[in-house]
């Protein structure tokens, strides 16, 4: 049975618990349970590999003695253990914990929640899920099977673009970024942790050394408010080879700017915020008055140019929203563009985002340290053939061989251009530059409306002139 299927039917017997109600709070359940099997999986690894390796869950409360046995404890009995042993004692973890993975596996139960109510189909649910097989071969494909699933079910729930970029931009982004091992890479806004794997990978895939693993574990940090997306991060750098992850379920924007030390600054930002979020009342007194606003991207933008280390590289998905605004967002871009050196901005088209949202995105490209000069804009084209991504046709890293072919040798194309920041500043700012060379398709398609309906009302007029006459003449004969 695939993965996709195993994962609906879980799905359907969670229908039959009155507990839980739609697929935000299925999904939830789901979340909190998978990370306990991923967890449990491993720690059979740290067994193999540690020398007197003790559990941060006290025995009883392992996967293994509790959920792994079909004819374990179910019905009532498993509902009293799972809401007042199992979760009582996790949630406590945070701060009864004496070591760094019991402290994070409190963190993940901290805002979790056990919405079920009828023990028999909690049995059911993880007798299903024990078909999955997280062995260390197939462990990170399993799960990046189930990952794609619940974001599709995240989808429908309605909430999922807040979490969601899609693979080929993340990889993209750290492919042009280029992280080098031991820098401190972050992502304030991490969501279920893409941008934060890529890394990894690509880290991985470039640097061959033994300490890889342990630079790794101290050098990849992230930040998530929301629990859902910061379990399945959790879950989803763990399964990447990150024994404790440096991630914390917190909202980064909470903190005040002056309270960063320089120490504090790290060498490489990438992140997609939330796209038209707005912060709660109070958030914006965090920042200094000129770029006070409730606007999650725009907060995210200053937060990002501040954290960064002098030579610090950054790169940051953007609605066109913020390129071409105005008031404060004209003060947070000049001053990214004072501070940073801000290269390049790869124009995407619409419906990369598609189904989560139809809002044409920008990836910004920055450095810390100098001031901006030229900005390059390479207009991301659509496939040939296509004219929107989809759900079944979505954008593909293999386009972005073009980009990554101009990158270090950049003269200008029907795709790429440059602007000066003499021309910024002459326009307030505004980044939302068209590219030149190409024609405007609404405008032609205006000019040729306007001319054939010219021409059409010139064809009437005759018609109408004609018409005239013959009745005239007619009228005449009479």
């Amino acid at each position: 049975m695939s993965i996709s299927t195993t994962i609906k039917t879980i799905q359907d017997i969670m229908r039959k618990d009155a507990g839980v109600d739609g697929d935000a709070q299925r999904i939830s359940q789901l979340v909190w349970m998978i990370f306990l099997k991923v967890f449990d999986a491993r720690e059979e690894e740290y067994e193999e590999l540690e020398d007197n390796y003790k559990s941060p869950i006290p025995e009883g409360l392992r996967w293994r003695n509790w959920a792994a046995d079909p004819e374990g404890i179910t019905g009532d009995g498993l509902l009293d253990f799972v809401d007042n042993a199992l979760f009582k004692t996790l949630k406590e973890l945070r701060t009864t914990a004496t070591d760094a993975r019991g402290r994070m596996i409190g963190k993940v139960f901290e805002d979790a929640y056990n919405y079920m109510k009828n023990g028999t189909l909690i049995r059911q649910v993880i007798n299903k899920l024990n078909e999955v097989d997280f062995n260390k071969k197939d462990q990170k494909k399993q799960f990046s099977e189930i990952y794609e699933k619940i974001l599709k079910d995240l989808q429908s729930a309605g909430n999922a673009g807040e979490y969601y970029t899609p693979r080929a931009v993340t990889k993209f982004i750290v492919d042009r970024i280029k992280p080098q091992l031991g820098e401190i890479v972050l992502d304030p806004a991490c969501g279920t942790g893409g941008f934060l794997t890529a890394a990894i990978d690509y880290i991985r895939q470039h640097f061959q050394s033994a300490d890889v693993p342990e630079i790794l574990q101290r050098t990849i940090r992230g930040t998530e408010k929301k629990p859902l997306p910061y379990n399945l991060c959790v879950t989803n750098l763990i399964l990447h080879g990150i024994d404790v992850p440096e991630a914390e379920h917190d909202n980064t924007l909470a903190r005040p700017l002056r309270d960063y030390s320089p120490q504090e600054r790290v060498d490489v930002i990438i992140t997609n915020p939330p796209f038209g979020g707005m912060e709660e009342d109070g958030i914006e007194d965090n920042f200094p008055a000129t770029f006070r606003t409730r606007e999650t991207a725009d907060l995210f933008l200053v937060l990002i140019a501040h954290l960064l280390k002098e030579g610090g590289r950054g790169a940051i998905v953007l609605p066109d929203g913020t390129l071409f605004g105005e008031g404060v967002k004209t003060r947070i871009k000049e001053k990214l563009l004072q501070d940073c050196n801000l290269h390049t901005i790869v124009r995407l088209p619409n419906g990369v985002f598609n189904p989560y949202t139809g809002i044409k995105t920008n990836l910004l490209f920055f450095t810390k340290g100098e001031p901006t000069e030229t900005i390059w804009y390479y207009e991301h084209p659509y496939p040939a053939g296509y004219k929107s991504y989809s759900k079944t046709k979505p954008i593909r890293f293999e386009e972005f061989a073009p980009e990554q072919a101009w990158w270090d040798n950049r003269e200008e194309n029907e795709f790429a251009w440059q602007v000066s920041i003499a021309d910024l500043k002459a326009n307030n700012y505004n980044l939302d530059i068209k590219n030149p060379h190409k024609v405007d398709v609404e405008h032609a398609d205006l000019d040729e409306m306007l001319a054939e309906h010219q021409k059409l009302m010139a064809e009437l007029g005759e018609v109408r002139s004609k018409l005239k006459f013959e009745l005239m003449e007619a009228l005449e004969d009479m």
